[in-house]
């Protein structure tokens, strides 16, 4: 009778080990980054499918000053003087984190706390060094859709 050696499955190294966890915890850093809420989405049910032109808010939602992030359709409507509205991506050029804040005449990143201005999407402060990009907007009556 043949007698085979049997050897017991190697257990994964230390270096398997480290490299996995530190990919899980990196996916879960970037998924987080991105996922950042903002619970002043109009409340209108036209919001929730603004993307093709359709309707994302009216005019007298967005604040002389300040503005509106619509989370879902991944902009930032703005009204920097009465009247005059803009609208920008709400992807922070910095990192891609989604900004969540509109205080001051400032647009606000809570990744590394960027800002940008109402105004133009310039930036106030870095570490971002590129402007918000402008998003198309048309101002109908009282309604404002992405163009």
């Amino acid at each position: 009778m043949a007698s085979e050696s049997i050897h017991p499955a190697s257990a994964p190294s230390r270096r398997v080990v480290v490299a996995a966890v530190g990919a899980a915890g990196l996916a879960l850093t970037l998924n987080a980054c991105g996922s950042e809420d903002d619970s002043s989405s109009s409340s209108s049910s036209s919001s929730d499918s603004a993307a093709g032109g359709s309707v994302l808010a009216k005019t007298s939602d967005i604040p002389e000053g300040g503005g509106k992030i619509f989370k879902d359709s991944g902009v930032v409507v703005t009204q920097p003087t009465a009247g005059e509205f803009k609208a920008f991506s709400s992807k922070c050029t910095h990192q891609g984190c989604a900004v969540t804040g509109i205080t001051n005449g400032v647009i606000t990143c809570p990744c590394h706390k960027s800002e940008f201005s109402v105004s133009d999407g310039s930036v106030k402060k870095g570490p971002a060094t590129q402007p918000l990009p402008e998003e198309k907007i048309t101002v109908s009556g009282d309604s404002i859709s992405l163009a």
